[in-house]
């Protein structure tokens, strides 16, 4: 991201730092947090492994991360506003095992196979066209062998309001680019992974694709 869009785009996350996890929480359905809770489970971390949560915003799933990699692992949260990370280092405080990177989730300033896991929540539909190709290539690569990704995102909303905010954000991204990955993720995925599959939430309100086996490409 360069230019003026990435001017703006910064200063819209640092601006929407103050009511991303209200905002989640209406389209998911899911105020008491419990959809993270899922998505760590799946993530399926052994005592020790290594977890990257990529444009982790406010940190939510960090603890449930943490907790499941026990003392000897780590979680790294991965954002590129400072207002997001500003929010989740106030609501991590002293959680143990986790660190806070600024960058940008198109290049990821990791070594290959760095991780056993990574997820994403709520998040991927801001990463557009070229751009989301850019961060499952990253995501791949830093995967180590036999590990897995995990993307959970909105459906779209049933109710009226919440499905207009939903577009509202979308909109505010780019609609165009974002409608051409909206209930095209599994084929995204395939270009970048051998094994993809769609998971389906309790609320329904949102999905888990799961992308693992590094594609290689031509």
């Amino acid at each position: 991201m360069t230019g003026l869009s990435s001017h703006y785009r910064v200063h819209y996350y640092n601006a929407f730092s103050h009511v991303y996890d209200r905002f989640v929480a209406a389209h998911s359905s899911d105020r008491e947090g419990r959809l993270r809770d899922v998505l760590a489970d799946r993530a399926a971390l052994s005592r020790g492994a290594r977890a990257l949560d990529l444009c982790t915003g406010t940190g939510a799933i960090l603890p449930g991360l943490a907790r499941r990699a026990g003392a000897d692992g780590l979680v790294v949260g991965l954002d590129y506003s400072r207002g997001m990370l500003e929010r989740a280092r106030i609501k991590l405080g002293s959680t143990p095992g986790v660190a806070l990177v600024r960058a940008d989730a198109e290049r990821l300033p990791f070594r290959k196979g760095s991780f056993d896991a990574v997820t994403c929540s709520h998040a991927f539909y801001e990463l557009k066209g070229e751009g989301a190709e850019r961060a499952l290539a990253e995501v791949a690569r830093t995967l180590r062998p036999g590990g897995s990704f995990l993307m959970m995102e909105h459906e779209v909303p049933q109710k009226p309001l919440i499905r207009l905010l939903f577009y509202i954000r979308l909109l505010s991204m780019g609609l165009r680019k974002a409608l051409e990955v909206l209930g095209n993720e599994e084929a995204l995925f395939r270009r970048h992974f051998e094994v993809v599959e769609r998971i389906a939430t309790d609320t329904g309100r949102s999905k888990i694709i799961l992308g693992s086996g590094h594609r290689r490409r031509p």
